[in-house]
């Protein structure tokens, strides 16, 4: 499962903050049929999820994944302050030009119980999640989604630099920024993996399992994505464009373009650009 293929719906949100006027819950058990996560920013209590117990404490995020008995305790003289999000996903492709529509994604690559150390900003994504579903002004769903989506990403992006990896995730973005810099050359594997001392199956490994693209594939679709740029200024030919990007078989470049776009860079010309 890759998250940039998923597609969010959220079901409700909820928050409970220091001096809460509504009567504190003491006890919930309960099985879900979507995802949670919860945010503790406060207070005293426990949460057990599958028989695993945590103390519920400031700056831990939790995950409860989808069908899986859990349990709140709260303290009603300090009860738990917390910020959560309910919300379900699936797979959703678009490949070759077509769209799939995959199974409901269980679970997510997310620790049960995470702490956000130096993880600020995760929280403010959180906070603006929730209170942007509470106002309810127009298009709240979309903007909501939209923070739900930036915060996972922070989910993930934190916990790669809390963990012993963080030197690889170091060395990726360096091979990304070389690959911006020669994006109209042909540019190995092999001298991407000397460029950030790694081998070339340890690279291919962790390049595909931060990015979810393969070294290729990703460089590939960055010269995509220059190309429609290139196109869009409307004064270059296709073959033309190919060049300025490394590519000297223009019919190879063509069908690397409609494999990730869905046509092909003549018509994209046409059709997106010009409106033919």
């Amino acid at each position: 499962m890759n998250l940039k293929n998923l597609f969010f719906h959220i079901h409700y949100c909820n928050r409970r903050y220091p001096n809460d006027p509504r009567k504190p819950w003491t006890r919930i058990i309960r099985t879900l049929q979507h995802h949670e996560l919860i945010l503790v920013t406060g207070g005293t209590g426990r949460i057990t999820v599958d028989n695993r117990s945590h103390v519920a404490q400031e700056g831990i995020l939790y995950y409860i994944r989808p069908h899986v008995l859990h349990k709140f305790e709260n303290d009603a003289r300090d009860p738990i302050c917390c910020f959560t999000v309910h919300f379900s996903c699936a797979d959703i492709r678009f490949d070759d030009g077509a769209w799939s529509v995959g199974d409901e994604a269980n679970p997510l690559p997310l620790q049960e119980a995470q702490s956000l150390k130096n993880g600020y900003h995760i929280a403010d994504t959180f906070k603006k999640l929730v209170e942007s579903w509470y106002a309810k002004q127009p298009g709240y769903e979309l903007i909501a989604k939209a923070y739900l989506q930036h915060l996972l990403f922070e989910i993930l992006q934190l916990r790669l630099k809390q963990n012993e990896n963080h030197a690889v995730s170091l060395k990726i973005e360096k091979v990304i920024e070389y690959m911006h810099q020669h994006i109209g050359q042909r540019v190995a594997l092999a001298e991407l993996a000397e460029l950030v001392h790694l081998s070339t199956y340890y690279l291919s490994r962790a390049f595909k399992s931060t990015t979810g693209y393969s070294v290729i594939e990703y460089f590939n679709k960055i010269k995509v994505d220059k190309a429609k740029e290139l196109l869009a200024e409307g004064d270059k030919k296709v073959k033309e464009v190919a060049a300025e990007l490394g590519f000297a078989d223009e019919f190879y470049f063509s069908r690397i373009f409609k494999r990730m776009e869905g046509i092909s860079p003549s018509e994209f010309y046409s059709k997106i650009v010009h409106g033919v």
